[in-house]
């Protein structure tokens, strides 16, 4: 087991994979706008304001002015662009929301990652249902550190849901997500009992290889 262990937990190496960069969000404006003051999400490990906004506490028409504003001026802004995105599926325009979701989605923003690959594994808010396109978009987001996506992803593999997917199944870089979420979830009791129950399946799975 110690062995077994010593392979799985290479937390040491360098979680991103080949076919992944780091998001480095110094590529766009940081500078706050209204659009952040009205619509940044506060789970967002990468919103320029704090601490963000829960959904109802979300003045709707305004937000959406700002953010329509925001990205008419800097539109490849992919985290103005999430913030839109998020606006128009709370106002039920999902389908005004798709294209600022896919241009987040392909900047590689994390917490857009996260947010759209569940929508379109749920079929959500006129974000077409797509189970493989949601795992590619969740594997990413845990690639990129997004808590959510680290503890998701192991999640849905373990339960069987991507079986039929060609993304990256693989028990290392599944217990190197989990290992990343534990580091980010502190002390948090619950979290934590999660991201270990998760380990031990993924460690028994090796294991049965």
């Amino acid at each position: 087991m110690r062995l077994l262990v010593a392979a799985l937990c290479l937390a040491c190496a360098p979680a991103f994979a080949a076919d992944s960069k780091p998001f480095d969000p110094a590529r766009y404006s940081q500078e706050p706008t209204e659009c952040d003051r009205l619509a940044a999400h506060p789970d967002d490990p990468n919103r320029v304001v704090s601490p963000g906004l829960e959904r109802k506490a979300i003045d709707l028409p305004k937000a959406i002015a700002a953010c329509e504003a925001a990205v008419k001026a800097d539109s490849k802004n992919p985290r103005l662009n999430y913030q839109l995105a998020r606006v128009y599926g709370y106002s039920g325009q999902g389908e005004k929301a798709i294209p600022h979701r896919k241009a987040a989605t392909d900047a590689d923003y994390p917490q857009a990652l996260f947010v759209v690959g569940f929508i379109t594994l749920n079929g959500m808010n006129k974000q077409p249902q797509d189970t493989c396109a949601a795992a590619d978009l969740i594997r990413r987001s845990a690639l990129q550190g997004r808590l959510a996506g680290q503890v998701g992803f192991p999640h849905y593999v373990l339960s069987g849901t991507f079986d039929e997917c060609p993304v990256r199944k693989d028990w290392a870089e599944l217990q190197r997500f989990l290992d990343a979420a534990k580091a980010q979830i502190g002390g948090d009791y619950y979290q934590g009992l999660l991201v270990e129950n998760l380990s031990r399946q993924v460690q028994a799975r090796a294991a049965a290889k």
